[in-house]
């Protein structure tokens, strides 16, 4: 859904990417976490062209997030992104207010694991199933 500037050997490509899951019930994409590692200096050159041809002048209506990226990108693109634990975020607008006012969810140091190719972004994660990620860390916990 975004992508910022890369700086330093990443000059030129993009240095993070603003990741999103589907909300169906409101039918918009929720950011959910800024991904900046996990990638080798290959994948950053593909992704960076694949991603070039789905840049937008604005954003979306549909997509909704806290944090303003230096570019808009068209959804199409799925990647798949690990994390150490779900956890409650003031900026990333993944199912805001469902688990506690003013916050919603993000994935905590987030990696790329790899491109999915298999599935388009009408395949991906969706809101809920974050939100219920994050409620069975919670009993994990507990």
């Amino acid at each position: 859904m975004g992508a910022y500037a890369g700086s330093g050997k990443r000059t030129g490509y993009y240095g993070a990417l603003l990741m999103a899951a589907r909300n169906d019930d409101e039918g918009t994409l929720e950011s959910v976490c800024k991904l900046g590692t996990g990638f080798s200096d290959e994948q950053l050159a593909e992704l960076h062209q694949r991603l070039q041809p789905l840049v937008l002048s604005k954003r979306t209506p549909t997509v909704v997030s806290g944090l303003e990226p230096d570019f808009h990108i068209q959804p199409e693109l799925v990647l798949e992104v690990l994390g150490a634990e779900v956890t409650l975020s003031p900026v990333h607008r993944c199912s805001f207010g469902s688990v506690r006012p003013g916050a919603g969810l993000a994935i905590r140091f987030p990696r790329m694991v790899r491109v999915r190719d298999d599935k388009g972004w009408e395949e991906a994660t969706t809101s809920a199933e974050v939100e219920d990620m994050y409620r069975r860390q919670l009993k994990q916990a507990g």
